[in-house]
This record gives C-alpha cells, sequence and structure tokens, in this order.
C-alpha cells in the first residue's frame, strides 16, 4: 500500500471528514541518469555560483524573485508562512456546480481521498450525497505550501480530488487566431463527418498503449542480454508536407477505413476497464 501524501479533513458547513491524499496516476515510463561516456559512471549535478564560479551548498542557497533583470527580491521561510497566512490541514469545499459548466481546460491531475480512520460512514456518505446531486465539489487546499483549487467528486467507491487551474492560469483565446467558420465547404464538412463516424467506437482506455515505452523497454532488456530487440511496428498516420486538396484527402481517408467489400472497418478490440464510471461530461477521471 502507497504511503499517503498529505492528511487532513474534508471541510463544507460545519461538516469535517478526516482523508488521506494519494496520487491517483502512475509513471511507468523509465528513468534515466546522465553518465561520462568514457567510463559510464553517474554524473552528479552542482550548484554553480554564476558569480564566483564555485558550488554552493545546500545550505546556503536562498529562493529569490527576479522582478527585473537581473535584480532579485530574496524570500524566507517566514515570508511564504506569512503568504500562506494559515497552513490549514483541509480541503474546504467552498460551491457544489454542475460538472458540465466546466472548461476541460481547468482540470490538471487526480489524487484519491481515502477516509481516516473511524470516518468511513461520514465518508460514504458525503460521496453519496455528491453523487446522487450530479454536481461536484470546488475547493482550495495548502499543498506544498501553496494553494491550489481542486474538485472532489464521486468514482465507483471513492472520491476523486482533482487539481485545478485558476481562471488566470489559462491563457486567453483571443491572444490566438483560429479559422473561421465561413471558411468551410458544406461538402468538406459532410466528408470530414464521415470520416468521424467511420472511426467513432467506444470509449476503451486499455486499447491505447504507450508504444514508444514499450519498445524502449524491449531495446533496454537487449542490450543488458547483448541481444538484438525484437521491436513491433508502431501505428502512424501518413505525414504529408503540405495539404494540397483537402477533399481528395478525406476522400482517401475514408477510402482507408472500408473493407474490400465496401463496409466500414470493425473496430479493433481490446479491453475494456471494469469498475469506471464516466467522470465529469463523461470523461473518465482516472
Amino acid at each position: 500500500m502507497a504511503r499517503s501524501m498529505w492528511k487532513g479533513a474534508i471541510a463544507f458547513g460545519l461538516v469535517n471528514i478526516p482523508i488521506e491524499l494519494y496520487g491517483a496516476v502512475r509513471d511507468h515510463r523509465p528513468k534515466f541518469r546522465l553518465l561520462h561516456a568514457k567510463d559510464e559512471a553517474p554524473v552528479k549535478y552542482e550548484r554553480v555560483c554564476q558569480t564566483e564560479g564555485k558550488p554552493v551548498a545546500w545550505e546556503d542557497l536562498v529562493k529569490g524573485y527576479e522582478y527585473a533583470k537581473g535584480q532579485f527580491v530574496v524570500l524566507t521561510k517566514d515570508d511564504f508562512k506569512t503568504a500562506a497566512l494559515e497552513k490549514t490541514k483541509t480541503i474546504d469545499i467552498l460551491d457544489f456546480v454542475d460538472p458540465k459548466e466546466i472548461d476541460e481546460r481547468y482540470f490538471e491531475t487526480p489524487y484519491y481521498l481515502q477516509p481516516g480512520k473511524g470516518s468511513e460512514r461520514a465518508y460514504a456518505l458525503l460521496r453519496e450525497a455528491i453523487r446522487e446531486s450530479g454536481r461536484i465539489g470546488i475547493a482550495k487546499i495548502i499543498l506544498r505550501d501553496a494553494q491550489h483549487l481542486a474538485a472532489v467528486e464521486a468514482l465507483g467507491d471513492a472520491l476523486v480530488l482533482t487539481m485545478m487551474r485558476f481562471a488566470d492560469e489559462l491563457a486567453d483565446l483571443e491572444d490566438f487566431t483560429f479559422p473561421h467558420k465561413a471558411e468551410i465547404r458544406p461538402a468538406e464538412l459532410k466528408m470530414a463527418q464521415q470520416l468521424i463516424a467511420n472511426l467513432t467506437s467506444k470509449w476503451d482506455p486499455g486499447k491505447y498503449t504507450d508504444e514508444y515505452k514499450e519498445n524502449l523497454m524491449r531495446v533496454i532488456n537487449a542490450k543488458v542480454k547483448g541481444r538484438r530487440p525484437k521491436l513491433q511496428e508502431m501505428e502512424t498516420t501518413p505525414q504529408g508536407a503540405e495539404v494540397v486538396d483537402l477533399m481528395a484527402r478525406l476522400r482517401a481517408s475514408l477510402e482507408g477505413r472500408k473493407t474490400p467489400a465496401g463496409g466500414r472497418a470493425t473496430a479493433r478490440k481490446g479491453t475494456a476497464s471494469k469498475g469506471k464510471k464516466p467522470g465529469r461530461s463523461g470523461r473518465r477521471v482516472a
């Protein structure tokens, strides 16, 4: 069992439910270290002062904010504590909102909330109340000396806390240039819709795998054993330098999805995840 990364309580109104916070995602990608090519010895990182050109010990480091080019103001631990006002150990739910009203760009990393000792009944009660309401809680939590916006929602038997971005963290769409709908020809739109229909299938996360990671591990294992790796071909889409005729490309894509008999191509099979229900707007949380 993994160790909890944070212990506190969910708080809303006068209700306080002890919980423990656990990571809900796992990084299975291989980790690498930098080595000296000459003797394959690991290379250590050094913190070098740009003025003296000498390494700096950890105890001699401070945090500084660059308010102008080359001008810094140093912040102490007390400064960070002052800014935090009070390092609470609670997930304070401020509102319950309709998840369909939230832009998906606001959501970041999910975590599992496990009930603390003796709080199982209250935990289950809150979970079912949230589920039946069809809403999610919007909360604030202080984690690693920083305040975060977060969503609390029910998923199966669990309560899931998903870190969110604050509004000012999202780049404004008005800062970018996008094509207008008027530039689309009806025939092109119809053919693109047909291609989407041919590629439509049920959501099955098990059929999407990291083929590059799997091949990389095959290369690593083969090198350890002194053998040649047996690699699998990765599924790719043809890459063109420039789309000259969009209709021709769409038509070719449609033809490529059809069987010799003229019917639609059969969707690839995969193992569906069990015990997972759709989260906000039908997307899975973890």
